[in-house]
């Protein structure tokens, strides 16, 4: 089960590191205020060679020099494959580490904004954002969390 203080572990190895990304999905819905239990965190990265590298060393740093970071890469990443799930080899949660979903939505595209989580940075999805990307989703619990993001945050249909 991912908790903050798994997640403000990962935000302080990516702030340290100069990770850019943008937290989405349930845990920044946290972040902004809206709890619920989830088994993961999902980033969007920065796809270029520097920033994954970055990310590789934050992700090391954290889980002891897991050999299987290398193999998240920037050519996966800015290419056919945008999208790698990483687990942690303590099993308890994973990581999507995501540059693009299908054509809809790329890191460079997301809106984004500083949010503290417990005093550490987060560079976190707007409400706005997280509702465009989850109320459109053929999953139940998405357009739960869309329903939940829009009353909590007075948000107009688009």
């Amino acid at each position: 089960m991912m908790d903050f203080g798994e997640l403000k572990r990962i935000l302080s190895a990516f702030e340290r590191e100069g990770v850019r990304y943008v937290l989405v999905g349930s845990m920044a819905m946290a972040a902004q205020g809206l709890v619920r239990a989830t088994r993961d965190a999902d980033f969007f990265v920065a796809p270029d060679e520097q920033n994954v590298e970055r990310l590789r060393r934050a992700l090391k740093s954290l889980f002891d020099d897991d050999p299987n970071v290398d193999q998240i890469s920037a050519t996966d990443l800015g290419g056919d494959y945008p999208a790698v799930q990483y687990t942690p080899p303590h099993g308890r949660y994973s990581m999507d580490i995501l540059s693009r979903l299908g054509e809809v939505f790329r890191y460079e595209d997301l809106e984004a904004e500083d949010v503290a989580v417990e005093g550490v940075r987060a560079r976190v999805a707007t409400p706005r954002m997280l509702y465009r990307m989850k109320k459109g989703t053929v999953r139940p619990q998405d357009r739960m969390d869309a329903e939940r993001l829009r009353e909590r945050f007075g948000l107009k249909e688009e």
